[in-house]
């Protein structure tokens, strides 16, 4: 999307806030996914939102990032007024298929489990991201800056005070909130001090489009190797995307294979369910690694989605947990603001930070713990896992639980996904 499209004068809405010193309710930095999420879900709120973002088309848009987008994720989205929009360029998945490599005892969860017609979606990054840009245009609450960077933030007890840089001119704004949503490297985090703790796993990220020679009939997979998970994601156009996880000199020596080589390897895990692949499109490699933020809130500062933590793509939860984030603390300060509350304040930003830390926590070590488990060969685990595969298959209501938990449909529901 071009530059003069997504660029807004910086003239703030005119509210009451100006009496009091400060142009904008709040101010967020970054303006990819989550932090468009975050302003398009304070649209109603009559709260004025300054969105900085720095660059004009991301990396994850050049790479053709895609994501599965969760039950819970949709419902949000439905509540802000966007998923219509979203929806014509999203794929459906049906059933997800879970398995140890090539062991039989397949755990099949299907829509008939929940008693919903789909059980989530798959969405390339574009397919999120525009709609989001012309919903947030669409504000008139909001101004969009990009490009625009923000320099220096300076806390104060009443308000902070963000230097921005729009091309070469300098301005200065004042605001009662920064939301940092500038991902898992965030300079706002960072510069206000707060400290992280996680390990970077042994392992890397393969990602890549095929096309399959029969259909994907909206199935998602999620195959566990000693390598670590391989996962089948469901995309319009009979594509699938591939999120390939092995241990980092393997993965690099598989993306240097050429693409005889590469794809087949890639058949091999992918299995012949599909019948021959055709790869789309370069493949890109990415580390991983789990984080979490000691702080999610400070005085007059929240993080939401990879600025507060990140966590292993098994299971495809790292969007998902940003966009729990969004709504999380959008009803919390839109609620604040209703009592006459000050939103920066440390007592109304805790509330936030309890309910969403406590539940990502919960994900990061669900995460961790099935790559772990499955990403090995010690015989004494595979035993374990396989009983506990047998289990999940056989018994219903763990079987609801285990699939509830990977939707986002068990903890609290905020208000924008009740509806």
């Amino acid at each position: 999307m071009a530059q003069s499209q997504l660029h807004q004068t910086l003239n703030p809405p005119q509210t009451p806030t100006h009496q009091q010193g400060y142009e904008y309710d709040l101010v967020i930095v970054g303006g990819g996914i989550i932090g468009l999420t975050l302003a398009a879900a304070l649209k109603d709120s009559g709260l004025s939102v300054l969105l900085i973002e720095a660059k004009v088309e991301s990396a994850a848009v050049t790479k053709g990032q895609a994501y599965a987008v969760h039950m819970l994720s949709a419902r949000i989205y439905q509540g802000i007024g966007v998923w219509e929009n979203m929806l014509p360029q999203i794929a459906t998945y049906r059933q997800v298929h879970l398995s140890d490599a090539d062991y039989p005892d397949i755990v099949k969860f299907q829509t008939a489990d929940i008693g919903t017609e789909d059980l989530g979606y798959v969405a390339e990054h574009q397919a999120l991201l525009y709609p989001l840009q012309e919903f947030v245009k669409n504000c008139p609450n909001v101004t969009y800056l990009c490009p625009a960077e923000v320099i220096d933030t300076c806390y104060q007890q009443d308000m902070v005070v963000i230097d921005i840089k729009v091309a070469e001119e300098m301005r200065r704004v004042r605001s009662l909130l920064v939301v940092a949503a500038d991902g898992g490297r965030s300079r706002t985090r960072q510069a206000a001090g707060i400290k992280t703790f996680g390990w970077k796993y042994w392992q890397s990220c393969i990602v890549v489009f095929v096309k399959p020679e029969k259909p994907h009939n909206n199935t998602a997979y999620e195959k566990f190797w000693r390598s670590g998970p391989f996962a089948i994601l469901p995309l319009l156009g009979n594509r699938c995307r591939i999120v390939w996880t092995a241990p980092h000199e393997e993965a690099k020596a598989l993306c240097a294979l050429d693409d005889e080589q590469f794809l087949f390897e890639l058949q091999q895990r992918y299995g012949n369910q599909m019948g021959k692949l055709e790869l789309l499109g370069d493949r890109f490699i990415f580390p991983v690694q789990l984080m979490q933020s000691d702080h999610y809130a400070l005085h007059r500062l929240a993080l939401v989605g990879d600025a507060a933590h990140n966590c292993h793509p098994v299971g495809g939860q790292g969007l998902n947990l940003g966009i729990r984030d969004v709504a999380a603390l959008s009803q919390i300060i839109q609620e604040a603001r209703s009592r006459s509350q000050d939103i920066g304040s440390i007592q109304v930003l805790k509330q936030y930070e309890r309910w969403r830390r406590r539940e990502n926590i919960v994900i990061l070590g669900f995460t961790d713990l099935l790559d772990r488990m499955f990403s090995n060969n010690f015989l004494p685990i595979v035993i374990i896992r396989r009983i506990g595969l047998g289990v999940l298959r056989r018994t219903p209501l763990v079987k609801i639980f285990a699939l509830k938990l990977m939707i986002g449909l068990l903890g609290r529901t905020p208000k924008l996904a009740r509806h």
